[in-house]
């Protein structure tokens, strides 16, 4: 059963006459009739008594017209669904580390909300080898992640921006005249660190214990922004991505050493689930963040 020839037989319902309807549909008179006819030959039946040039239904016709009028009602009410799954609204769950919650996402959210203002958006925090088990499982739509360029048989993962590293230290501390510093400078140091699990403080660590440095002292601490802040006030050193300290470096505040970092460099990237359908929100909320990475680079290349 055609759903044309049920819009056909409904409008010739509605006009009254087989050529007020052609004239309606913009067919020709003939093109009415032979899907009439397909109609109530494959019902069986006769759907119209035609009278002259008058048109009416038979009672088969009367009682098949509800049936048709509710076949092409749920049609249009289909359609309907389809267009509103491609419009941006609905809720979007993201999630990152610390840094990129802080440092990287903010500026993409608050341009996403001016333009998609109906869409939530909820933010969950996490260390960036968490990211991809959360994505997979289904918990977060996208991620972002602090990491070392990786491949993943179930993830769609894409660079963005490769961010530099900085080792900080309060202004006027005995470091700043050593370049360049190495991990031997620091076995008497005391270090301020990210919690475990978290990939440059992870990087860090390595290359100070490839060389048979371990630090004397080490604190942890919950957040980015309680180690600078302790840094500040002198009570060790720290490494943290130059996006969460250059405000404070620029300020005068904090001072970078003269540490090579190149070893220790991660890259942002954004993923996630291959076999996921990428929803209207998601690909909206995608393309901005490459938009913002265009900048990011720009910015990271004049560093």
């Amino acid at each position: 059963m055609e759903l044309r020839h049920l819009l056909t037989f409904i409008a010739v319902v509605e006009a009254g006459s087989f050529t007020k309807a052609a004239a309606a549909l913009g067919y020709v008179q003939s093109s009415v009739t032979a899907q009439i006819q397909a109609l109530e030959s494959e019902l069986g039946t006769a759907l119209f008594d035609r009278l002259g040039k008058k048109t009416t239904l038979t009672s088969a016709g009367q009682k098949f017209l509800p049936y048709a009028q509710e076949i092409t009602k749920l049609h249009a009410l289909a359609k309907d669904a389809i267009r509103f799954n491609e419009e941006v609204t609905g809720t979007l769950v993201i999630g990152a580390p610390e840094s990129l919650t802080a440092f990287r996402l903010p500026a993409v959210i608050r341009e996403f909300k001016s333009r998609y203002g109906a869409v939530q958006i909820i933010l969950k925090p996490g260390l960036c080898w968490e990211m991809g088990d959360r994505v997979k499982s289904g918990e977060m739509d996208l991620v972002f992640m602090l990491q070392h360029p990786a491949e993943d048989k179930d993830l769609l993962i894409e660079s963005l921006v490769e961010e530099r590293m900085a080792l900080i230290a309060p202004p006027g501390h005995p470091l700043e005249r050593v370049d360049p510093v190495t991990p031997a400078d620091l076995k008497e140091e005391v270090m301020l660190y990210t919690e475990p699990g978290c990939t440059y403080r992870a990087l860090f660590e390595h290359s100070l214990n490839a060389c048979g440095v371990y630090p004397s002292q080490g604190l942890e601490f919950w957040s980015i922004e309680a180690i600078k802040n302790c840094v500040i006030s002198g009570l060790g050193l720290s490494f943290l991505p130059l996006i969460t300290v250059e405000g404070e470096i620029r300020q005068g505040r904090l001072s970078a050493l003269a540490w090579d970092d190149r070893p220790q460099r991660l890259v942002t990237q954004m993923a996630s689930h291959k076999k996921r359908v990428i929803t209207p929100v998601m690909r909206e909320f995608m393309c901005l963040a490459r938009q913002h990475a265009v900048k990011w680079r720009e910015d990271a290349g004049a560093v």
